[in-house]
Formats: C-alpha cells, structure tokens, sequence
C-alpha cells in the first residue's frame, strides 16, 4: 500500500535556469541544491537545472520567472533593481566589502533579509544570497591608474552602478549577456572585462586578454529567486525543505567559491598568457578617489538611508544578535 502511495504522488517539478557554466561555484550549488532536495522530498520534488544560458538569455530570464516559465533562478543581484527593487543596486557600489566576512554580515543580517522580502510585491520570493567573489578588471593593456581606463571599451553586465563606475575610470561602458563576452573580446567589440576570477578563468578570457588586474573593488553575487506564485501553491512540508536544502547548498556554494576563486588566479598566473598585476597603495588610493562619485549618484538614486545602512553593516566588526 505505502508503494502505492508514493508512486501515486505528483512530482513537482522546478525548473532551475541560471547563466554560469555547471563547473561554477554557483553551477555546482545549483547541482548540490538539486541533489539535497531530490533526496528529502524523496523524489516528491524533481529539479531539472539549465546552465549556461541554455533556455535563456541573460537579459530575458526574469521575465521567464514571473510569466511561470521557470520557477527558479540565481541572477546577479543588480539585475533584480531592473525590476523595481533599487535597493539591490547597492551591491555594486565599489568598495563596500572588504571582504567576505562583511558581505556576510549584510546578506545575512537584518537588512539583507529586508531587502530579499522586497521582491515579493514583484512576484519573486527570495530564498537565499550566492557569493561569487570579487572583481577583477582585464584589457589588452596594464589597468594600474584610473588614466588607464581612458577610451577603454568595457564590458559591464546590466547596472547603473556600474556605468557610472567605468565612466568615473574614464571607460566606455559596453552591456552584454555573459555568454558574449568571448567573442565580443576576441573581436575587439570590446576592450576589456570585469569579473570574477573563476568566471574570467571558466569562460577561458585569458585567450583574448593579455593583461589583469587583482583589484577587488567591486563584489559579485547572486540571489537564488523562486516565482511567487509557483511558491504560494507549494504544500509546507516541500517548502521546508526547498529552504532547508537551500540553506545546506548556500553553505557549500559560497565557501566553494571562495576556493575556486584563489584556485583560479594561481592558474591565471601560472598560465603565463595573461600578465597579473596586483595594486600598489598609491594605485589603489587613486581607485578609490576616482571611484567617490559613483557613491553620490547611487545616493540620489536609491537613497541615502539604504547606502549608509548597508555601508553601516558591512563595517561593523560583529553581527549584532536579532
């Protein structure tokens, strides 16, 4: 009787799209997502995972999301103020983090939490933040003063905060889907990129750019959404343990990596095709004063009290208790 049960049971099926390539950190907790939940719900839950832009583009997934075409993604997080959550573009402010632990400290704090409910008047619930790392920059030339960048074509992924960023270097900001960017380097429809080093070292840029810098101004995530409607209809039971699994799949992911992220620079540079240059003080003094407009202009767009709230939080020394 209990086989007949189960067998009578209907599977739930979540389609998981995201943009990064399977052997990703966040490829890889998309997968480990896909196994934990598979295994709890005991196959209650089936998670077909699409990488690498297989059913789409970059530039059209969200939309995918609320029509129901899918029912999960992990966007970058800029990408979710395009659909009227502004606050999200704060992430990409240059040198809010200086490091991991401060990023943690926002996304799993009060006002990260805040932020992901924010989505929900959307039609998208947030279940969890994905750490990617932080940015370098690369071209076919040195980028070691902000003069670098003058006349540069770069490649930013879709984000006010980052056209001002490039504009502020003195670069022209270039949008385009992550799976473009190859050829628009090899190409020269672009001049240069910033991006993680695991993306930089997956997507094999350092064919086409003979030049990085390790700059770590910038911070790139992700935030793991579910279609609203698709979640509201879901029994409890599943729901704990899509949130369960998630939780398990975040730790692996975001620890991942930060591993894959060290890994990657060591075979950049022992790769020799792509010279790796490190910032001084003074070049990186001269980043930063370059990059102080780009504060100012987030500040009229999304508000004062969200930029000095998060910058707040992120520079505390302790996660007070909530």
């Amino acid at each position: 009787m209990a086989a007949t049960i189960v067998s009578a049971q209907t599977t739930t099926v979540i389609k998981f799209s995201h943009v990064s390539a399977s052997d990703t950190p966040k490829g890889q907790a998309a997968l480990r997502f896909k196994e934990l939940v598979e295994q709890a719900s005991r196959r209650r839950i089936r998670v077909d995972v699409y990488p690498n832009n297989q059913l789409y583009k970059e530039s059209d997934e969200l939309e995918a999301l609320q029509l129901g075409a899918v029912q999960m993604l992990a966007p970058s997080l800029a990408k979710l103020a395009q659909f009227g959550v502004q606050d999200f573009e704060v992430f990409d402010l240059p040198y809010l983090f200086a490091n991991k632990e401060a990023v943690t400290r926002v996304t799993d704090g009060a006002i990260g939490k805040s932020m992901l409910r924010k989505l929900e008047s959307k039609g998208m619930i947030g279940l969890a933040y994905w750490d990617s790392g932080f940015k370098i920059m690369s071209a076919n030339k040195p980028l070691k003063m902000p003069a670098d960048f003058i006349g540069q074509r770069m490649r930013i992924h879709s984000s006010p905060v980052l056209e001002d960023q490039m504009e502020a270097l003195g670069a022209t900001p270039q949008m385009l889907d992550g799976n473009e960017v190859y050829f628009a380097l090899h190409s020269r429809i672009v001049d240069g990129v910033e991006s993680s080093p695991v993306n930089f070292y997956a997507r094999k840029l350092y064919e086409v750019q003979s030049h990085v810098t390790i700059s770590n101004h910038g911070y790139l995530g992700s935030a793991v959404i579910v279609n609203k409607k698709f979640w509201d209809g879901l029994p409890s039971d599943l729901r704990k343990q899509i949130d369960d699994a998630m939780r398990e799949a975040t730790a692996y992911g975001n620890n991942l990596a930060a591993h894959e992220n060290d890994a990657a620079l060591e075979a950049i540079k022992k790769n020799k095709k792509t010279t790796v240059h490190i910032l001084t003080d003074k070049e990186n003094a001269a980043w930063r004063h370059a990059l102080q407009p780009v504060r100012k202009q987030l500040e009229g767009r999304i508000g004062k009290a969200v930029v000095i709230a998060v910058t707040k939080e992120a520079e505390s020394r302790q996660v007070s208790d909530r």
